[in-house]
């Protein structure tokens, strides 16, 4: 009898065990992609999608805008994108046209509130708003050296009193950005860790 109870939780463990693994996708070349995060029907939460492209791991917005992953922390449900890249020769984000990054507020992603964001090369009306645009805000320090130099900026940090789904930009507006997560104003912009930080919702 005890020889049976035992054969049972053992069997009860492998099964466990194995259905943990299918749960599991598999690396997207070097990265590991931690449960919920999904990269096919096989594997994963489907609601937790994100795609394996020739070895890359990407994040697809609402308006299929492709960013890079570039790093994923489990521990604090978080992964960083990298930010679009600014057109050479204007002061233009490479997803302006499609107005920013917008997440599918139907989707357990969000922006995490250790973003700071620069808005560039924005309209006078800007100044309207409650963000930082001064001579001293700190996409003062990022202009230099690029495209956006010389523009009206500003910098705010993304927090629960603001959108969590989107970045705006816009022709009229501001048609640029670039985000640093965990940001040190004390550090120079070549040392800044480049990046748009997105948290998911724990699985229930």
């Amino acid at each position: 009898m005890v020889a049976r109870v035992v054969m049972v939780l053992m069997v009860m463990h492998v099964s466990l065990a194995l259905v943990g693994a299918l749960k599991t996708c598999d690396k997207c070349g070097s990265m590991e992609v931690p449960y919920p995060l999904s990269t096919n029907q096989n594997c994963g939460d489907p609601r937790y999608k994100i795609y394996c492209n020739s070895n890359v791991l990407e994040f697809v917005s609402a308006e299929k805008s492709i960013y890079k992953i570039l790093s994923i922390n489990p521990s604090k449900y978080t992964f960083v994108i990298s930010p679009p890249t600014i057109k050479s020769g204007t002061c233009q984000s490479s997803d302006l046209m499609v107005g920013g990054l917008r997440l599918d507020e139907d989707l357990p992603f969000n922006i995490s509130p250790r973003n700071t964001v620069m808005l560039l090369n924005c309209a006078e009306n800007i100044l309207l708003s409650p963000l930082n645009c001064s001579s001293t805000s700190l996409c003062r320090k990022f202009e230099e050296g690029n495209a956006c130099r010389n523009e009206l900026c500003c910098t705010y940090l993304k927090d629960a009193s603001m959108n969590q789904h989107k970045i705006r930009v816009r022709v009229g507006g501001c048609t640029a950005y670039t985000c640093v997560v965990n940001m040190n104003p004390n550090n120079p912009p070549s040392s800044w860790n480049y990046g748009i930080e997105l948290q998911w919702l724990p699985v229930p």
